[in-house]
């Protein structure tokens, strides 16, 4: 579905502006804060209005990434950067933990949380990534969305663009010709090293 000429606009604008909000982020998180929640489901206006979820499920979604990243943050221990994302109840794990059991534990946490359907478990036993590569990683997203509004093949709003250290993992409810032309703009983006498909197919 076309988007609106005001939509675009209104994307276009929005990710531009992401880079200074990711490196206000990103001092925060060098502070010691809790977990990261990458992504979140929550929306307005038009975003609401064009989101294949229904306003039911976004806000589950929200709900998700807030209980699992508390859980995570309280189970857990030692030096970790855990990511939580929920799109339409499933849940991806992006980040880096101490060791295999701390993986498998903070899979088991999210598997628990109310309506989480399924969930990915893609973090890393590695050293926590330095702050450097964290704000790479949310260019390399922006620089994907806003690539997505400037193709004007799909509707940037259908699909989720999530980047862990140049890994970049895509989720949505789309159809596969949608998958496949995002799949072809996010590889071909500056700074992408992998592209992992985790959609939902319509068709």
């Amino acid at each position: 579905m076309p988007m609106a000429r005001y939509s675009r606009a209104f994307l276009r604008d929005a990710l531009r502006r992401r880079p200074i909000l990711a490196l206000l982020a990103a001092a925060l998180l060098s502070q010691g804060c809790a977990p990261l929640i990458v992504g979140g489901a929550a929306a307005t206006g038009v975003m609401v209005g064009e989101d294949r979820r229904t306003v039911g499920t976004i806000t589950e979604d929200t709900a998700i990434e807030t209980k699992a990243s508390s859980r995570i943050g309280d189970g857990l221990k030692g030096n970790i950067h855990v990511n939580i994302t929920s799109y339409n109840g499933t849940v991806l794990l992006t980040g880096e933990v101490p060791d295999a059991a701390a993986k498998d534990q903070a899979a088991r946490i999210a598997q628990g949380v109310e309506k989480v359907r399924s969930v990915y478990n893609e973090l890393a036993v590695a050293p926590v990534t330095p702050l450097s590569v964290r704000t790479n990683d949310t260019v390399t997203t922006s620089k994907v969305k806003a690539r997505f509004v400037d193709g004007q093949r799909f509707n940037p709003l259908h699909v989720k663009v999530v980047t862990e250290n140049g890994v970049v993992y895509l989720l949505g409810l789309v159809n596969k010709k949608e998958a496949a032309d995002a799949t072809e703009i996010t590889r071909t983006t500056s700074g992408v090293n992998k592209v992992v498909r985790l959609f939902e197919y319509l068709d």
